[in-house]
């Protein structure tokens, strides 16, 4: 009878700690210099940024949608990481909002987002779930602030997400740098008018996902 063969697993190769910081600082010029020229910058420009040859872009990113996917997932994992952080530290879901709003302006997600454009595949895999992460996310923070009686109950997961791009951009003939630092300023006060009790009644109603998704 013969005897059974048993498979030998497999070792699971790890990428090589260079490897992973090359990534991680490709991802990172890549992200400032959509953010200063838009998605068609030259990718030899974002290596020399970077500090890596052209063949280690190509290496880790096959194409320039590859690597504008990459940027926004990266974004929006990152702005979210930041409000679960501040919900666990504090539990205080209104503090867990303003630091998602705060941080969302940091990561220049107003500038990096419209990039999925009719160009890319907006609804790759990778995009859809840091999508719907974020999106939840947002969801349960401002469900539970109100609740707790902190946020009023007239305004959407959309209406916040529209109001971020657009307090987050610079204004019309100025240049990013100085209108930067404006940017949480401005933000800190549209938050203020979001705390409850409302001191005015919203026109319209409330923006929904779906309504900001077909936007």
């Amino acid at each position: 009878m013969p005897t059974a063969t048993i498979p030998v697993p497999r070792k699971v190769t790890r990428p090589r700690a260079d490897a992973v910081r090359n990534r991680e600082r490709i991802v990172t010029a890549a992200r400032e210099m959509f953010v200063e020229h838009g998605p068609d910058v030259p990718l030899d420009e974002i290596a020399r940024r970077a500090g890596v040859g052209n063949a280690t872009v190509y290496r880790n990113f096959p194409d320039r949608e590859a690597l504008v996917r990459e940027v926004v997932c990266s974004v929006m994992d990152r702005t979210a990481e930041a409000a679960e952080v501040a919900l666990a530290e504090t539990g205080d879901a209104f503090a867990a909002l303003e630091r998602f709003v705060h941080v969302s302006a940091d990561e220049r997600i107003s500038a990096l987002c419209p990039m999925i454009s009719s160009s890319f595949d907006k609804h790759h895999l990778d995009l859809e779930a840091s999508r719907e992460r974020v999106e939840q996310l947002v969801e349960e923070v401002m469900g539970r602030a109100v609740a707790a009686g902190q946020l009023r109950s007239d305004v959407g997961v959309g209406d916040l997400m529209i109001a971020v791009a657009q307090l987050s951009r610079p204004p019309a003939g100025t240049d990013c740098l100085r209108g930067d630092r404006f940017v949480h300023r401005h933000l800190q006060i549209f938050l203020d008018g979001l705390r409850a009790p409302a001191r005015s009644a919203l026109p319209g109603t409330a923006v929904t996902i779906k309504e900001l998704r077909e936007c």
